[in-house]
């Protein structure tokens, strides 16, 4: 199958801010695309692309005072298929993990390991260990928090949403990614595209977040906001948080005037005609 993937997001600066945007498909899906993933900005500045220590695409750049724009739309190739589950995924002991994985098993800005290693343990210390207790971390989480758009704050923590239960959908992630740190799986937060395919229509779109848990070897797949295997998932970025990919942050004053996303199923012969 093929998704259009792509944004429109605009600011206004009052004078000139230093700018970093995290809008490039993550470089593990980059031989999936069939057009080039080539984000614009209105005005131009000149771009500096690095790839930062989680192994994303970053832009610096200096906005200029007045409207800014941040503009794309590619096209990507994707199986169609859900989500991989695998039930007997084996979670490996501390000693045995690779060393790149460690710091996904640490407290971070939105995620109080310390805080939660009692709570995690009685909840879930009975659960038997691997892809089956992440997966109980997942259903504890969707059962137990409540989604709605005005629950959303910039400082909730883990901690907050497991006093409030109300988030988004970064908050469901940030409290399983907290629970299965506290069991001593490695878990990082992830961000990208996830269109309604597949599934009823929920508008309004937007990035999406969800989080992969280190199990058997390799990066699995979870979400403990819709914890259902989904399709046409296109990963952007991975760090520790939701502080480590941000689609943008600027360095003084951007005020957002607007946000739009587009991740939609394209039919084959449109996508040929495309590409």
């Amino acid at each position: 199958m093929f998704i259009r993937l792509g944004f429109d997001i605009q600011f206004e600066t009052p004078s000139p801010v230093a700018m970093i945007a995290m809008f490039h498909v993550h470089p593990s899906r980059c031989a999936d695309l069939v057009e080039p993933d080539e984000p614009s900005i209105t005005p131009a500045v000149a771009l500096d692309e690095y790839v930062d220590s989680f192994g994303n695409v970053c832009s610096r750049f200096m906005a200029p005072a007045g409207r800014l724009q941040l503009y794309n739309s590619t096209l990507i190739r994707d199986s169609g298929e859900p989500d991989l589950e695998d039930p007997d995924a084996r979670q490996l002991p501390v000693e045995d993990l690779p060393s790149e994985t460690l710091r996904y098993l640490l407290a971070s800005r939105y995620c109080e390991v310390d805080r939660f290693l009692d709570i995690a343990g009685n909840l879930f210390g009975n659960t038997p260990p691997g892809w089956r207790r992440v997966k109980a971390v997942c259903d504890w989480v969707q059962a137990n928090v409540t989604f709605g758009y005005p629950f959303a704050s910039p400082t909730k923590t883990a901690g907050d949403v497991y006093a409030d239960r109300r988030g988004v959908c970064r908050d469901f992630q940030h409290l399983a990614i907290t629970f299965c740190r506290c069991l001593n799986i490695p878990a990082r937060y992830a961000t990208g595209y996830l269109g309604d395919i597949g599934v009823p229509p929920l508008p309004p779109m937007d990035f999406s977040a969800w989080f992969e848990a280190y199990l058997e070897g390799r990066w699995w797949t979870f979400d403990a906001r819709n914890n259902t295997p989904r399709i046409g998932r296109v990963l952007m970025a991975t760090g520790r948080d939701a502080a480590d990919v941000a689609i943008t942050t600027s360095f003084g004053t951007a005020l957002l005037t607007k946000f739009e996303v587009v991740t939609d199923e394209v039919p084959t012969g449109e996508a040929f005609a495309a590409g």
